[in-house]
């Protein structure tokens, strides 16, 4: 057996943009349909979702049958004992890509680094889990470092502060700009494409770009995401599973029902 190569921060390395959608329906036919469409990525979501380390493990399987597209999980939280033991666990499952919410600052960055890697480098620890096919890729335990990659999101004001610390931390392959969290940090609760945002998101891409990392983001709005293209979104997420089903169901119950049903929420999304 081979340790295989992470095709997504391949692709952030050589520059070449990554669309992605963000899946928080869990079940194994939602992940499938969503893996079927041709994205790059898909996001499985841990940490506003009820999702378990089964589940995961089963859209993890049902991703790899798909090898266009790279499953990315996101943990419910990287900080403190109970971050480093999911972190752990999640890429025990074989998945090779993490996003971590709430990174404030280079030292929290930094120990990221260390969880998601094995001796010397990190604190990652040493077991034959489906990750190295049960002990059967004798190799894995010194190449997977290679290959695993670190996602943070910036969405405080303290992580804005520091963002260009956390971009320089080496083993940091790129950095998450949270617009939801982000907009209600600098008093815009609900509007995370106020004006005064896009100014702010501007200045982190170039900032996050000087330190020549990957810049990420999700919205829920073409347009917006297409900007967001052009100002060099190394990886970006243009929909989520949940929002083209409420969409798609308002209509068409508010087609037939009327009232309240025909509804539409944001198209901009609130993430």
């Amino acid at each position: 057996m081979q340790t295989p190569v992470n095709a997504f921060k391949k692709a952030l390395r050589e520059g070449r943009t990554q669309v992605g959608l963000w899946c928080s329906l869990l079940g194994p036919l939602p992940t499938e349909i969503c893996a079927a469409a041709g994205f790059d990525w898909l996001l499985l979501d841990s940490e506003h979702s009820p999702n378990d380390l089964q589940n995961l493990m089963i859209q993890s399987q049902i991703i790899a049958g798909y090898p266009g597209v790279q499953g990315v999980a996101r943990v419910p939280m990287g900080h403190g004992y109970v971050g480093q033991a999911l972190i752990k666990q999640y890429l025990d499952l074989g998945i090779q890509t993490l996003l971590v919410p709430m990174v404030d600052n280079a030292q929290q960055a930094r120990e990221l680094v260390r969880c998601l890697r094995y001796p010397p480098d990190g604190i990652r620890g040493m077991a034959a889990t489906r990750a190295s096919g049960w002990g059967r890729n004798a190799n894995y335990a010194k190449e997977a470092n290679r290959e695993v990659c670190l996602l943070v999101q910036v969405e405080t004001q303290e992580g804005v502060r520091n963002v260009d610390a956390i971009a320089d931390v080496e083993g940091v392959d790129g950095v998450f700009i949270g617009p939801a969290d982000l907009s209600a940090a600098f008093g815009h609760v609900g509007d995370p494409w106020h004006p005064e945002m896009m100014k702010m998101h501007e200045d982190l891409f170039r900032r996050i770009q000087a330190a020549g990392k990957s810049v990420g983001i999700l919205t829920l709005d073409e347009a917006l995401a297409r900007t967001h293209i052009d100002m060099g979104a190394g990886f970006i997420a243009v929909g989520t599973d949940t929002n083209l089903v409420v969409k798609s169901t308002s209509a068409l119950s508010g087609k037939f029902k009327g009232g309240a049903q025909a509804q539409q929420p944001a198209a901009k999304g609130n993430y």
